[in-house]
């Protein structure tokens, strides 16, 4: 490749805002790595510490926790990011306080309502998820307790990223919290109490809150840019709050958010109900691997999240196809290694989790399929939302949880686990097909440039072929499969070193300091080359 379509590649690149989200992307990968190996460690504390009928009680019981605390933020985390960074590209920064009171007011007194009804029904609650007895009922006690307060957090965290700052997430949220959670369940879980593990699990998000609200005061006293003028001239804004403005936007987010978090909740709680605590617990372990995938690929969408907020709100659909390309090749490249190799050694993943756990292995199997897929869509939720397409996103995540819960209820009182396991990879599989399509054909956007493409081929090699070729030339041979993935690892590097450009990782060199930089050729934007996805239109 020539130095002069590298240096285009690279300033179209800088251009379209890549760095920024290279470097926002890369501090939130650290704190999703902190997050993903904290919740395995969570999750093997608890499986080898109780048994597994306790344990699924656990599990089903936080489920229930983040579903209840998901319909009290009403969604709101996507509206504060989307006006926030919208107001701010449009040079109206004044108005991001009364879109925050118009946020925060109804999310506070729904949480307070949403407790008191867990609190009057906490028997029936118990016996839905194992049993009338005292421990679990005081559990869900204390989770409706904690529940205001991580409502709370979690909604000043996402006006923080409005801010185009990932930092107060990644420190409070991605490793604060997480680190904290371990520390206090791992010192209590040898007592056997639900009800006192619950609360370790649950306490550290008070304090998250409170340095949240913090954090945001001090942003919100920071300087503004000025940003593009709007269409009026830039009259002062209307001191009323823009409920009708922020509410059409949020509304139907609300229901798709809870949407969301039941497709990856609410089969916990159906295989606790269904098949037992004690397959709850198999069936939570099974797919840990999943939400480790999934944070990696959030840490990377939620960076680009305000920069496409941005790009499309001020219509440059040709910017926000080269970030939409350029970061799903990242997630391509960080998440297929990990599903791969989890199918591939699927029996010898669970074995961390104890014994009795490798019955999950067939779940494993077909999640680590529908993941491959739904890595290469990219972030196609986030992006229909930050084109304002909030209704799109809702209908597709109605329908994919009604295709999980019909799949579920089928097939779990038969095939118990693997059931379940059959829902969620359909449920996936609906959720990113349907955005795909409406991505392309309402904005001509997809993600299968050259990057893409390049990335997958590559992972598809090295940590499948070859390890797959490894155990089929020498069936249970440890030393023969470890050998082969040390192999695919070093040739996927030396393979991401000599594609960089293709795969669009020049825009990780904004992770370097300033001095070591080398200096780059400033690219003339009427040669970007469409057909690549660093310069040009997940």
């Amino acid at each position: 490749m020539s130095t002069t379509a590298h240096s285009a590649r690279t300033g179209t690149a800088a251009r379209v805002g890549m760095p920024t989200i290279a470097r926002g992307g890369a501090l939130n990968l650290v704190g999703a790595g902190v997050t993903a190996v904290t919740g395995v460690l969570l999750t093997v504390v608890v499986t080898r510490a109780l048994p597994k009928a306790d344990a699924g009680v656990f599990f089903a019981l936080t489920s229930v926790f983040l579903l209840a605390e998901m319909v009290a933020r009403l969604g709101t985390g996507t509206g504060l990011v989307y006006f926030i960074a919208r107001t701010r590209s449009l040079g109206r920064p004044d108005r991001i306080r009364a879109f925050q009171r118009v946020a925060l007011t109804p999310v506070v007194v729904l949480s307070l309502i949403t407790a008191a009804v867990l609190i009057v029904w906490a028997p029936s609650w118990a016996r839905l998820v194992g049993g009338p007895s005292g421990s679990t009922r005081a559990a869900v006690v204390v989770l409706a307790l904690l529940l205001p307060v991580t409502t709370l957090s979690d909604t000043l965290l996402s006006a923080t990223r409005g801010h185009a700052t990932m930092l107060p997430t990644v420190t409070l949220d991605r490793i604060g919290r997480p680190l904290l959670q371990l520390g206090l369940v791992a010192a209590v879980v040898t007592g056997g109490s639900v009800s006192l593990l619950a609360g370790a699990w649950a306490l550290p998000w008070a304090l998250s809150a409170v340095l949240g609200g913090w954090w945001l005061v001090r942003l919100g006293r920071r300087p503004h840019r000025s940003g593009t003028p709007v269409a009026d001239g830039g009259a002062p804004a209307s001191d009323a709050a823009p409920w009708r403005e922020f509410w059409t936007f949020t509304g139907p987010r609300a229901i798709n958010s809870l949407a969301q978090l039941a497709l990856q909740r609410l089969d916990i709680v159906l295989v606790t109900v269904l098949s037992g605590p004690a397959s709850a617990a198999v069936y939570t372990a099974a797919t840990r691997f999943l939400v480790v995938g999934q944070l990696t690929a959030t840490a990377i969408s939620t960076a680009a999240q305000p920069r496409l907020a941005e790009l499309l709100a001020v219509g440059d659909r040709a910017s926000a196809k080269a970030v939409y390309q350029n970061a799903t090749a990242w997630i391509v490249l960080l998440n297929w290694p990990l599903y791969l190799l989890c199918g591939v050694f699927a029996d010898l993943v669970l074995t961390i989790f104890g014994h009795g756990y490798s019955a999950g292995r067939p779940v494993v199997l077909i999640l680590a399929g529908a993941m491959l897929f739904a890595t290469a869509c990219g972030m196609v939720d986030m992006l229909l939302n930050m084109a304002g397409r909030t209704s799109w996103t809702l209908a597709n995540s109605v329908l994919s949880l009604v295709v999980m819960v019909g799949v579920d209820l089928l097939l779990i009182p038969h095939l118990g686990i693997l059931g379940a396991g059959i829902g969620w990879a359909a449920a996936i599989v609906s959720n990113n097909a349907l955005p795909l399509t409406q991505l392309f054909v309402s904005m001509g956007l997809h993600p299968f440039g050259h990057a893409t493409r390049n990335a997958a081929a590559v992972a598809a090699f090295c940590f499948g072929v070859l390890p797959v070729g490894a155990l089929l030339l020498a069936p249970g041979n440890v030393l023969v499969a470890a050998g082969a993935v040390v192999v695919g690892a070093g040739l996927f590097a030396t393979v991401c070193l000599r594609l960089r450009s293709t795969l669009g990782l020049p825009a990780l060199s904004s992770l370097v300091p300033r001095g070591r930089r080398r200096p780059t050729v400033p690219a003339d934007p009427s040669r970007a080359d469409d057909r690549h996805p660093s310069g040009g239109p997940r």
